[in-house]
């Protein structure tokens, strides 16, 4: 039998919500936003529109005694005709910075998207309830992280004793950008993601401006993380340039230069890394653009594959070895006029000899194992005593 609750209803407002740039309010509850509404309005594709609704790093963070607490949410479920099903986003809850709970609602809105067309469609679903009990009593710090690849509406939340927005903790902001490896493509969990993992072990607070396939150097994306408080910042940039096969070479480099300029009229002295490219077998000599391959969907599998001539890079299309090369010339190439700029080889975090062991499952994002072992390498690399932002690389 479910226990009886006087539950309090607690604002779901903008000193709760942490991780998140922006809150719309609908009629239906308040939808997080990973990047602020002038950013949005320059979104060219519903790509990235749902990326950045999907609240990867996003939590409630509250202060309370509450023994139970209830979030009524609209979780959108996405649907691909023809590949497996996806499975149910994580809600995960921490108690004194503990994990002491996960939960999954069923059903809510339908997003079916066509992968061969890019195209997709929406159906309105149910609200649905995720509930935790047997908190132990006395004053708690919670924390409800929200499923890092799931768009959530939340409509309501209430707990069995009052709450607060929890007090700030004096810990350093850490905003990082990146594609769908930074957004957490292939966690089975919103704290498994591998800036997650960094961000615990390194005890600052994370903004993840991780987004699927749009890690693509947009100056509205600058623009967004330049006026973005920030204590720390990464760019890691590369895997969607090239399997997007978006630009050339010549095109890089000042597409580089500008994204960094522009980062750096809002944060001139923050510490700033450029991380590259972590091991992709099929892109480190072969050019994008990057495909589902048909003939795994057709067996029920979701894998990827590159479609570009490795012959073509003598034309200055992009791999992830040049993007590399290019990467740590530019960061070399800026120092003296910029000593808060590092640079980080992304093959420190996963490499060749990773990849013989543990595989990219889908032949582009890690393994949930290797998201861990992404997250504790950054850890050790950034922010340990000799990393960019370290006591030494401050």
């Amino acid at each position: 039998m479910t226990p009886r609750h006087d539950w309090t209803t607690v604002p779901l407002t903008s000193d709760l919500i942490r991780g998140a740039l922006d809150l719309e309010r609908t009629e239906r509850g308040v939808l997080p936003h990973r990047l602020p509404p002038a950013a949005r309005r320059r979104i060219p594709d519903d790509r990235l529109a749902m990326a950045e609704s999907q609240p990867s790093g996003v939590r409630l963070a509250l202060r309370t005694a509450a023994t139970a607490l209830e979030l009524d949410v609209v979780a959108t479920k996405r649907v691909y005709p023809g590949a497996p099903p996806r499975p149910d986003g994580v809600y995960e809850l921490l108690v004194d910075g503990r994990l002491a709970g996960s939960a999954t609602v069923p059903d809510g809105d339908t997003l079916t998207l066509d992968m061969t067309t890019g195209t997709g469609r929406t159906s309105r679903g149910p609200m649905r309830t995720v509930r935790f009990e047997g908190l132990g009593g006395g004053e708690k710090d919670i924390e409800i992280w929200l499923p890092h690849d799931e768009t959530t509406l939340l409509v309501e939340l209430r707990t069995d004793a009052p709450a607060r927005p929890a007090p700030a903790a004096g810990r350093k902001v850490w905003l990082h950008h990146g594609s769908s490896i930074s957004h957490g493509s292939n966690a089975t969990t919103p704290t498994g993601t591998w800036p997650a993992v960094a961000a615990a072990l390194a005890g600052v607070d994370l903004v993840n401006l991780g987004f699927g396939g749009s890690a693509l150097l947009d100056p509205f994306m600058a623009r967004a993380m330049r006026d973005t408080p920030a204590d720390l910042i990464s760019v890691k940039i590369g895997i969607n340039l090239v399997n997007a096969d978006l630009m050339r070479l010549r095109a890089f480099g000042p597409a580089v230069h500008g994204f960094l300029d522009t980062l750096r009229e809002g944060h001139p002295t923050t510490p700033l890394l450029v991380v590259s490219p972590v091991f992709c077998a099929i892109h480190e000599t072969t050019p994008g653009p990057c495909a589902a391959d048909l003939d795994a969907l057709s067996e029920g599998r979701l894998r990827f594959r590159a479609t570009g001539d490795a012959e073509e890079t003598a034309a200055g299309k992009l791999t992830l070895r040049v993007i590399r090369e290019e990467l740590a010339r530019i960061v070399a190439q800026r120092a003296d006029e910029d000593p808060h700029l590092h640079h980080l080889d992304g093959l420190g975090l996963y490499g060749e000899t990773d990849h013989a062991e543990e595989p990219l499952p889908d032949a582009l994002h890690p393994a949930p194992a290797t998201h861990r072992l992404m997250g504790e390498r950054f850890a050790r690399l950034a922010f340990g005593d000799k990393g960019a932002f370290g006591p030494g690389g401050r």
